[in-house]
């Protein structure tokens, strides 16, 4: 992918482009090693014909099980595969995503966890939202509509008690579900020199997302929520980050946006 500015700074990566374009609306999965839960979420996308309002790409983090077999992914219609080759977090995955659609003429972006937790209908209540001129659609659980199952009670206190508030007083927004990935961003956002979101290095873990929730409505964009459904498993949670090394990343990160570290400095 050509660098347009020399403001811009990605990972290493590798894309591989498996479909054609065919919409306006391009889907951003971040993957790693996400298994079945990833490919049933395939098929349930394909089933319900989430292609016919979106696009597909898979933003890999360096799968070692399959998540990126490109032959398995032109089954479920998916438009192009890239995996993240530097060493980095899930900022970057995104990051390549949100570049892949920049340079390939998409109005807009939805991203969507790959590992199964989402209601995968979600998907064209985001795509209305920018099909109305929204610039930031933020999934919400808690949002009248929404639907939070098995949610852990310490993660649900934290969002409701802590992020929530944080990251309300920062946007001058009224947002629920802050944490929740499932969330949708215009064009516009990616273009504007005073967001500047592709900037290899500059944001760890989350942080992206979590900058964008904040700078997007500061800036005089338009944001909403649309109600969506997260789904945990019963029983002890699957998950990559502990609790506390979780919430310990998500402290600094709101520190940090507090702080304006992540904006650009020029």
């Amino acid at each position: 992918m050509e660098l347009i500015n020399d403001k811009i700074r990605l990972p290493e990566y590798e894309l591989t482009q498996i479909g054609e374009k065919k919409n306006k609306y391009l889907i951003c999965i971040p993957v790693l090693n996400e298994g079945e839960k990833f490919k049933n979420q395939l098929a349930q996308m394909q089933k319900l014909k989430v292609s016919t309002v979106a696009d597909l790409i898979i933003c890999d983090g360096g799968s070692t099980d399959g998540s990126a077999d490109i032959e398995m992914l032109a089954q479920y219609d998916v438009t192009a595969l890239v995996i993240r080759k530097s060493k980095g977090h899930l900022s970057d995955q995104l990051m390549l995503g949100y570049y892949y659609a920049l340079v390939n003429g998409y109005e807009g972006t939805i991203t969507i966890d790959g590992n199964g937790k989402d209601g995968i209908e979600g998907i064209f209540k985001m795509a209305r939202a920018l099909d109305k001129g929204f610039d930031f659609a933020q999934g919400s659980r808690y949002r009248k509509g929404g639907v939070a199952i098995n949610t852990p009670r310490s993660r649900e206190i934290a969002i409701k008690l802590i992020h929530v508030p944080i990251i309300n007083i920062l946007s001058g927004c009224k947002y629920t579900d802050t944490t929740n990935g499932f969330r949708a961003h215009s064009i516009r956002v990616f273009q504007d020199d005073r967001i500047q979101p592709f900037r290899y290095g500059d944001f760890p873990t989350y942080a992206l997302i979590h900058y964008l929730t904040v700078i997007i409505p500061r800036l005089g964009y338009r944001a909403t929520e649309v109600p969506v459904l997260r789904q945990y498993p019963e029983g002890k949670i699957p998950t990559k980050i502990s609790p506390i090394k979780g919430n310990i990343d998500l402290m600094k990160i709101l520190w940090n946006i507090a702080i304006h570290k992540y904006e650009p400095k020029d």
